[in-house]
């Protein structure tokens, strides 16, 4: 049991901290930035995920990660009061037999010891499990808080972009349940969607908005450092997106349409070149996901979770080999599955049905404009905005990297968080150009 009363009795204090400190922060910015209304609710969502998490976790699956990561790292922090230099030899990331054999019932034993990255986010949470005081539900909270800065930062860029849709972008990136849910608790999801939203939002202030500052730079520099050491995979997606980005937001700038139409396809392999340049120069730091090695893993994972002890909830889109071509000719059925599965006919638990139903409207929003800007036009307004365009090529590359190496549905519902603020948000920027485009014929 790792609920206990001393959680009962300290989540509320840590609540109504937490509340007091975010609404003084509202308090401060919204007569300037009257989007702020969002900001305390949005708090308040996220904690509500990050508490739901530790009661699924607790009274429904009864074990799983985020009870893993709490025990492991308590056993690291308990390590200080036992043997002060071997938690900071822990610490440091030196995971050796020797420093393995310390741990006892005193301290209880990291379950994700031999996990290279699992155990890099138990060592990120130990601060958090000192100022916890150890209690599951606090440790959950404090993570959920702090992490809400990268959501809120991803808020703050689209309504730069697109201010007249404050309310649809609180929704596909505060409020979306999925994204609460999975994104709040203690898991490395927390952790990476956060440093995907620092990732896009100091992007755009660097290199399109040109505010040339270390705070950026640091920025960018640390959401890549916590992907690269947490999932590689969501930086492989960040980056042909970004550099495509980068280059569709000088293309903007060129007067002749023609000259715009011809340099495109150049620019834009030129970024997919240095995207995967860069990931090659990153071998030795990326490991089992260097681009040599990733292909072989997709494959191995999708098998994998096909067998009979996932009881059968996964779904299949086919055989394919470890190499490029192969995987290419099922990236519609892994972009698809990612997208929009589970479907309502999928369900097996509670847990699924809500992801199956937050799926069917994504993908009758999606299907309702395809069909109305009769499929060609829904690609061409894409073009029209680089953010725009950098979010659904994100979110089609994160897609297919999760389709193609996931088959169990348990996996996917998690893994597929990161790009969904994304699409959901392109899906409301596209459907708001299709109402404009409409109204400016009725006027007409």
């Amino acid at each position: 049991m790792v609920l206990t009363l001393f959680d009962l009795l300290l989540t509320p204090v840590y609540l109504i901290f937490i509340y007091f400190i975010s609404g003084n922060i509202q308090d401060k910015n919204i007569l300037k930035r009257p989007l702020y209304k969002h900001y305390v609710n949005g708090i308040l969502v996220k904690l509500f995920g990050a508490i739901s998490v530790c009661l699924i976790y607790q009274y429904y699956y009864t074990a799983g990660d985020t009870t893993n990561y709490y025990s492991t790292t308590k056993a690291i922090s308990n390590l200080i009061y036992k043997d002060s230099n071997v938690f900071w030899d822990v610490m440091k990331g030196n995971n050796t037999v020797e420093n393995f054999s310390v741990f006892d019932d005193s301290t209880g034993f990291p379950v994700y010891w031999r996990d290279s990255k699992a155990i890099f986010v138990s060592r990120l949470l130990v601060p958090l499990c000192f100022l916890s005081c150890q209690s599951f539900v606090v440790m959950s909270i404090l993570l959920a808080w702090i992490c809400y800065s990268g959501i809120w930062k991803l808020f703050l860029l689209f309504n730069e972009e697109f201010p007249q849709l404050q309310d649809q972008f609180a929704i596909s990136i505060l409020f979306i349940p999925s994204v609460v849910f999975w994104g709040s608790g203690l898991l490395k999801d927390t952790i990476t969607i956060s440093a995907v939203g620092w990732y896009t939002y100091y992007f755009y202030s660097f290199f399109i908005k040109k505010k040339f500052n270390l705070i950026s730079f640091g920025y960018i520099f640390i959401a890549a450092y916590l992907l690269i050491a947490i999932k590689p995979y969501i930086l492989f997606a960040l980056l042909p997106g970004s550099l495509i980005w980068l280059s569709n937001e000088r293309l903007a700038k060129v007067g002749s349409k023609v000259l715009r139409v011809m340099a495109a396809p150049f620019i834009i392999s030129i970024g997919l070149g240095i995207s995967i340049f860069s990931l090659t120069q990153m071998k030795e730091v990326l490991g089992a996901y260097a681009l040599d090695n990733v292909l072989e893993r997709a494959v191995l994972v999708n098998i994998d979770q096909k067998q009979d002890y996932y009881h059968g909830n996964s779904y299949d889109i086919g055989t394919f080999d470890a190499d490029a071509v192969s995987m290419l000719s099922k990236a519609h059925l892994a972009i698809a599955a990612t997208l929009f599965r589970p479907y309502l006919w999928d369900v097996k638990n509670p847990v699924m049905l809500l992801s199956a139903l937050e799926n069917t409207y994504i993908m009758l929003l999606t299907i309702f404009l395809l069909i109305r800007l009769k499929f060609l036009g829904f690609f061409q307004l894409i073009g029209k905005n680089p953010l725009l365009l950098f979010s659904v090529l994100y979110s089609l590359f994160f897609a297919f990297s999760v389709g193609i190496a996931t088959s169990n549905f348990g996996s996917l519902v998690r893994l597929k968080i990161p790009c969904i603020p994304f699409y959901v948000s392109s899906l409301f920027v596209l459907k708001y150009f299709y109402d404009e485009t409409k109204r400016r014929r009725l006027k007409s």
